[in-house]
């Protein structure tokens, strides 16, 4: 199996226990995760299978859409609901407007700091042992972009947010800096990942799913085939002699009415359908093999 499974991550679990109980299910260790998702959160999360291990790089870039609940009243040292109080415990009365202004201002490209309770790592060490240690941490902030934030409702000290961002960007943090922002403090107090770059809610599968679809031999109905992901990426079927040379590293051509001039990146697919390798150009429809599967 080479592609991507879309899992809807439960609560509770860390995006490395759902590497690891695919890998059982699918009986290989060839999966990885395309960017993590705290154990209090739920929804999509693509785990790369056999060779497409090797897209990762490519797949790990996009854009990801969250469904989340900010509660305001206090602060906690892990910027979310799990975390102890740094504040005082207050039940504030949010103003609609003032909160509104407030997700205005956090709109853009941004310096974003990342939670002490993070894998961030500081001189080596993941901030989260430092904090746990109750040594100091100093993260630096990180360059993000925050393309929108929806108030879908406010309800009490509950704000439901639906946020589309870069990858890399907190969703604890953001609440953090609301709170900050309101002067009441705020935490995350729910999250759901309902978008990573092209994968969505509508492809996840639970993992009890999973496990059901491999014992009825039905798996390969959940997964993304290689040749189907990086949609955005012209894809040119080669002949078996191409697809051969690329696989040694040699350069091939493709056709100026499939692949636009100009584009850096193209996709290598066999007759079967089976992506073989990333090309990057090198001349006007020539491309070098930058990535073979």
């Amino acid at each position: 199996m080479d592609g991507v499974l879309v899992v809807d991550k439960p609560e509770g679990w860390t995006s490395h226990d759902a590497v690891n109980k695919v890998r059982k299910i699918i009986g290989t260790r060839r999966v990885g995760h395309l960017g993590t998702l705290d154990p209090m959160a739920t929804g999509v999360l693509p785990l790369v299978v056999g060779r497409a291990t090797r897209l990762s790089q490519f797949l790990m870039k996009g854009d990801k859409v969250y469904d989340a609940v900010v509660r305001f009243g206090y602060s906690t040292d892990t910027y979310d609901r799990d975390g102890t109080p740094t504040s005082p415990v207050t039940t504030p009365a949010i103003e609609l407007p003032q909160l509104e202004a407030a997700l205005r201002g956090m709109l853009g490209t941004v310096e974003q700091v990342p939670p002490p309770i993070s894998a961030k790592k500081v001189a080596g060490t993941p901030a989260y042992k430092l904090a746990r240690k109750n040594q100091p941490v100093e993260l630096k902030p990180v360059t993000v972009t925050i393309h929108s934030l929806e108030l879908v409702s406010l309800e009490g000290t509950d704000a439901h947010l639906i946020v589309r961002c870069s990858a890399g960007t907190y969703m604890r943090s953001i609440a953090h800096d609301l709170g900050q922002a309101l002067g009441c403090g705020a935490f995350l107090y729910r999250l759901r990942r309902i978008a990573s770059g092209d994968f969505t809610l509508q492809q996840a599968r639970t993992l009890e799913e999973l496990e059901r679809l491999q014992a009825e031999g039905k798996l390969a109905e959940a997964l993304v085939p290689a040749a189907e992901l990086l949609p955005a990426f012209p894809s040119e079927t080669v002949d078996a002699l191409t697809a051969s040379q690329i696989r040694q590293g040699r350069d091939f051509r493709v056709s100026p009415f499939r692949v636009r001039a100009g584009t850096r990146y193209v996709k290598a697919v066999t007759q079967q359908g089976d992506l073989i390798a990333i090309g990057e150009m090198k001349l006007p429809n020539v491309y070098h093999p930058f990535l073979v599967l």
